[in-house]
């Protein structure tokens, strides 16, 4: 997988992310983590490690060891910066990193406790959920799988193009990625599903951004993303797509925008 995101749009969405993290989910996977040896965390599509510091003073394992697995040399390089910088609050984190291709992520040979990862899922395909699915049973381990995007876009106050950019935006979100045609919105249903047919005990919570005032230039930024995404699927709609972007940019500061995002827990059975 070849998806490139620039650091500056993760660093920006970093605080966002945190504010919608649904705590339910966390008490679910605190209850298996190891009691006696520390907990093996793989971490895919890591990227500046947002997920590992959101995640790791959260966890009551004493010991974790963390994988960082991103194809993004230059975002693991940050993140390994990121790391070094901090004082971890929890008594004994340790962080490998280790750059791979996330459609060959099964390949991976330590034992794992944890699969996670955050703001992937809607960018990848079925088969990729299904081999998912095989490696986490394979390995007896919980897949926390956070904000993955599911289709739902709400401005307020509202425009009349809205709706229609949303559907524009979610007719790319399933377009062509680089492992193949992407289930975008549907992808965390598809997971729910997935995991359950496996076995799994699966929990799903809404972990929606709500951005305001404070959050401006991700709104800025987040506006930008979708007039290019609507823009790629509907061209002839150009004119139309730039003055919803002007007024929509027009109002920031005094408008507030909800997108949908959900939150998925699936945990083994244990005998």
């Amino acid at each position: 997988m070849t998806e490139q995101f620039d650091a500056d749009w993760l660093s920006l969405r970093e605080h966002a992310d945190h504010r919608a993290r649904a705590a339910s989910e966390l008490s679910g996977l605190a209850q298996y983590c190891p009691r006696h040896r520390a907990t093996r965390v793989l971490d895919l599509g890591s990227g500046t490690g947002s997920n590992l510091h959101y995640l790791a003073t959260r966890l009551p394992a004493h010991e974790q060891e963390w994988v960082l697995f991103d194809h993004d040399a230059g975002l693991l390089n940050r993140a390994k910066r990121r790391v070094q910088a901090r004082r971890w609050a929890a008594p004994a984190i340790t962080v490998q990193y280790q750059q791979g291709d996330l459609a060959q992520f099964q390949t991976y040979p330590a034992a794992i406790d944890v699969i996670t990862a955050s703001a992937l899922l809607d960018l990848v395909s079925a088969a990729w959920i299904d081999a998912l699915v095989d490696y986490a049973q394979q390995q007896n381990a919980a897949v926390l799988l956070a904000l993955s995007y599911d289709g739902r876009i709400a401005f307020n106050p509202q425009d009349p193009d809205d709706d229609d950019v949303c559907a524009w935006v979610n007719q790319h979100q399933r377009g062509t990625k680089d492992m193949g045609t992407a289930l975008g919105p549907e992808a965390w249903q598809r997971a729910t599903e997935a995991f359950a047919r496996a076995g799994y005990t699966v929990e799903t919570s809404p972990t929606d951004w709500q951005l305001d005032y404070r959050d401006i230039a991700l709104q800025r930024a987040t506006l930008t993303g979708w007039h290019a995404a609507a823009l790629e699927v509907m061209p002839g709609e150009a004119a139309r797509l730039s003055r919803w972007q002007q007024r929509r940019i027009d109002a920031l500061g005094h408008s507030t925008l909800r997108v949908g995002h959900r939150d998925l827990l699936a945990l083994p059975c244990r005998d």
